[in-house]
């Protein structure tokens, strides 16, 4: 039986997929919306806190303890500002020098950390080590007790080597507790450098050193920045150690120092903010000076060879 050519060749079927488009384009831009609105009530949420504090160290004594509280319409001052750096009665106040001390400190520790803890790392990476995976979990384990677990014992070492009260204590207390979080960060890192750029170097006549340096540590440099930025934050904000080691306002870091402005029968709320504003500049500062080296630090091994 013949066919025509209309029933051989079935014409175009109904195309039902605008509508369903259009169902599926209003439910993302709804579902966008809501992710928004969920997204911008978490950074309120998280933010609010540092702009109330950033708020209070503005204000005057009687527009923080104002009932209601002032969100806008109070005269901002400095006067607090002025108050972390100088003595009421003039000269340097006791948390100037706390602030430096905590400079120093975590300067020194995370430079001392990094600078110990990169070799370490390259090594564990590179060679054919007798019991590798135990030492590796050895190191890390020191990490899994909470200062203040220990505090007690390293206080008692510190009496007799007479490092009680000493920047040089805090420093080489920070530094033991940052090289193993440094050795297992940067092993990762190392891990993801071909170890033929190595081989190669050396076929050119570097020795195996002269190959790490000059081939190997300046393709690091996003890794150790990010290394450096954790290890800072956690010798800038360390508060057991700090607290128990020293008793001298010469020696102690920042942290005790602000905690020591609250107590007694009335707390000075606005230089409280102030010193913690100033407290957080220096590692914001930091971060943001190496933020294009942190980002690729942190993305170095998220792809695989």
């Amino acid at each position: 039986m013949a066919l025509s050519v209309d029933e051989a060749v079935p014409g175009p079927a109904s195309d039902p997929t605008p509508h369903a488009r259009r169902r599926t384009g209003g439910g993302s831009r709804a579902r966008a919306v809501i992710e928004g609105g969920l997204l911008l009530l978490l950074a309120v949420a998280m933010l609010f806190p540092v702009l109330w504090m950033v708020e209070t160290s503005i204000k005057d004594g009687r527009d923080v303890y104002a009932v209601p509280a002032q969100f806008i319409g109070f005269d901002a001052t400095l006067d607090h500002y002025r108050d972390v750096f100088v003595k009421p009665g003039g000269g340097r106040s006791d948390l100037s020098v706390a602030f430096l001390n905590s400079v120093i400190v975590a300067g020194a520790s995370t430079a001392l950390a990094t600078l110990l803890g990169v070799p370490a790392a390259w090594a564990y990476s590179r060679f054919t080590l007798k019991a590798k995976k135990d030492q590796l979990f050895f190191i890390l384990s020191t990490r899994f007790m909470p200062p203040v677990v220990v505090v007690i014992p390293i206080f008692l070492m510190y009496r007799d080597l007479g490092l009680i009260n000493t920047k040089l204590g805090l420093v080489l207390i920070y530094t033991a507790f940052n090289v193993p979080f440094t050795i297992w960060m940067m092993k990762g890192f190392i891990d993801e450098v071909p170890a033929e750029y190595e081989d190669a170097a050396m076929l050119d006549g570097y020795s195996r050193f002269q190959a790490f340096y000059k081939v190997t540590l300046p393709l690091l440099v996003p890794g150790i920045a990010a290394t450096a930025v954790f290890a800072l934050i956690f010798s800038w904000n360390e508060f057991v150690f700090a607290i128990f080691l020293t008793s001298s306002s010469d020696v102690r870091t920042a942290p005790p120092a602000i905690a020591g402005l609250i107590g007694g029968t009335t707390v000075d709320w606005g230089l409280v903010a102030a010193s913690a504003v100033v407290f957080a500049l220096p590692v914001l500062v930091f971060t943001y000076l190496v933020r294009k080296h942190l980002v690729a630090g942190v993305t170095l091994g998220a792809v695989r060879r």
